[in-house]
């Protein structure tokens, strides 16, 4: 078979190239040009795998590093509880031991120690609950200001949910008055008296607040004024009638008002029906100011203080039920967060995505510069 021509470069002759001169000459650059290509492929391969196994040591070694952190956490958790129950139980030990001391300390002595050991007692009892007092109120001591305006309004609120026929006007800060208004109504909606309180949230008790609050009484024509106060006068427990105003502490403050509100509801049926006003209203006035009203007033002011501390004990027990709970549930959350975002840097796009630990994307235009400082 003849092909093409090819003319030798040191004879000058013609060379006919055949098929079995072409092939083996094709077939030798063939395999060149596969071993340069292999080579090259696997110069390029050889170094991709480098760069893997050096992504792979570094992922091992910051996972290693996670196990470590994560190991350290629970250590020193477990060091924390253990601590934790170690002063439970020293305190339970030191209460026993106290106890028996007490006990030893009791037997041992006569009547006459007992009586004196039982005055100390009441008297470190009286002292101890003075310094908590004085302890809650400086831990709860903010701004005396907003202190006083908190104090309003939950006083405001009590009057406003128990009398919701009455009208109760809060008189702001900066204006000369009482500091709230309670016009009693009837159900026909007539008014048929007024009654100004006065509230102090204060530590000792000023009589200087009384002849203050009766000239705001003259001045703004109103029948009954009343002081609530969380230090009362010495010798008082919960109210008292003083110089023609009333004084309440802040758990007898609604019962107090109650029966004053139903005395000016009473004294108004009177004038209205214009029989026997003056005999009426001397009656009421006598009645108002007499020991039975305020032995009814006290009865009522003892049920009442009873509901409370029996509300107040079952409110700390929640409260500390629930507070303990939070707490745990907030631990369990951040550990899971925290072993997640570790998790999610180490694996990368690949980990599966968890909506609820996921960042909520902003809508275009409404990010502020503050909200964007934060998700950085």
């Amino acid at each position: 078979m003849v092909g093409n021509t090819l003319n030798c470069p040191y004879c000058k002759k013609k060379i006919v190239l055949t098929d079995s001169i072409i092939r083996p000459i094709e077939e030798e650059m063939r395999k060149n040009l596969e071993k340069d290509i292999r080579k090259d492929l696997e110069k390029d391969l050889a170094l991709e795998l480098e760069e893997k196994d050096e992504e792979i040591r570094e992922k091992d070694k910051e996972l290693d590093e996670a196990h470590k952190l994560e190991s350290s956490l629970r250590k020193e958790r477990k060091e924390l509880e253990k601590a934790k129950k170690d002063l439970e139980l020293n305190v339970e030990r030191r209460l026993d031991e106290e106890r028996k001391k007490i006990e030893e300390e009791t037997m041992k002595n006569t009547d006459a120690q007992h009586k004196l050991k039982d005055l100390e007692k009441d008297k470190l009892i009286e002292n101890l609950k003075g310094q908590i007092d004085n302890m809650k109120r400086t831990a709860g001591q903010g701004s005396q200001q907003l202190q006083g305006e908190v104090f309003e309004i939950e006083i405001e609120q009590q009057l406003r949910d128990n009398f919701p026929l009455d009208e109760i006007e809060h008189v702001p800060k900066g204006i000369s008055g009482a500091d709230i208004i309670q016009k009693v109504c009837l159900r026909s909606g007539r008014c048929c008296g007024l009654i100004i309180w006065e509230l102090k949230n204060t530590k000792n008790w000023s009589n200087s607040w009384i002849p203050k609050l009766k000239d705001e009484q003259r001045k703004m024509k109103a029948d009954l004024a009343v002081i609530v106060t969380t230090a009362l006068p010495d010798g008082v427990t919960n109210f008292t009638f003083s110089e023609g105003v009333f004084i309440s502490d802040c758990q007898s403050f609604i019962p107090v008002a109650s029966i004053l509100r139903y005395q000016l509801a009473e004294v108004a049926r009177v004038k209205q029906s214009g029989i026997g006003r003056t005999e009426k209203m001397e009656m009421l006035y006598n009645y108002l100011i007499g020991t039975e009203f305020k032995q009814k007033v006290e009865g009522i002011i003892e049920a009442f203080i009873n509901m409370q501390k029996d509300f107040d004990q079952e409110k700390r027990a929640i409260q500390n039920l629930w507070a303990k709970r939070e707490k745990q549930l907030q631990r369990a959350i951040t550990s899971t967060g925290e072993m997640y975002g570790g998790i999610h840097g180490i694996v990368g796009a690949s980990m599966p995505e968890i909506k609820a630990m996921e960042l909520k994307e902003l809508p275009a235009g409404d990010e502020t510069e503050d909200k964007k400082r934060e998700l950085e």
